[in-house]
C-alpha cells in the first residue's frame, strides 16, 4: 500500500502564488509517477502536471509557464509551485502517484486525499 499526504493550497488572490508539497509512503518496487491533477466546480477531474522518476515532465496547456512540478526521488516527494495564479485555478488539487509494487507488476494508482485552491480577488 501507498500513501500520500498532502500539503500547502489554501486562499491567494489572482496573480498571487501557493506551493502543494505531496509526500508517499510505503513500499514499491517502482515509483513511476508522481504528479498533480485537480478537479475544478463542476468539471471533471483532469491533469495539472506529472512528472516520472527519470525526470520526464509534463504540464497541461492551462498551466504552461505558470506553474512548476518538481520532484525529490530520495524524499519521495513532489512539488507544485504555482504561480500568476487565476480564478480558475481554483479547484481542489490532488496527488497522484503510479506504482510498480513489484518487478515486471502493472502499474498502481494512488490518490491524495486532496487539498483546496481557491484564488479570488
Amino acid at each position: 500500500q501507498v500513501q500520500l499526504v498532502e500539503s500547502g493550497g489554501g486562499l491567494s488572490q489572482p496573480g498571487g502564488s501557493l506551493n502543494l508539497s505531496c509526500v508517499a509512503s510505503g513500499s514499491w518496487y517502482s515509483l513511476r509517477y508522481m504528479g498533480w491533477y485537480r478537479q475544478r466546480p463542476q468539471k471533471q477531474r483532469e491533469v495539472v502536471a506529472t512528472a516520472s522518476n527519470t525526470g520526464s515532465i509534463r504540464y497541461s496547456d492551462s498551466v504552461k509557464g505558470r506553474f512548476t512540478i518538481s520532484r525529490d526521488n530520495a524524499k519521495n516527494t513532489v512539488y507544485l509551485q504555482m504561480d500568476s495564479l487565476k480564478t480558475e485555478d481554483t479547484a481542489v488539487y490532488y496527488c497522484n502517484a503510479e506504482v510498480r509494487p513489484y518487478s515486471h507488476a502493472d502499474l498502481d494508482d494512488y490518490w491524495g486525499q486532496g487539498t483546496q485552491v481557491f484564488v479570488a480577488p
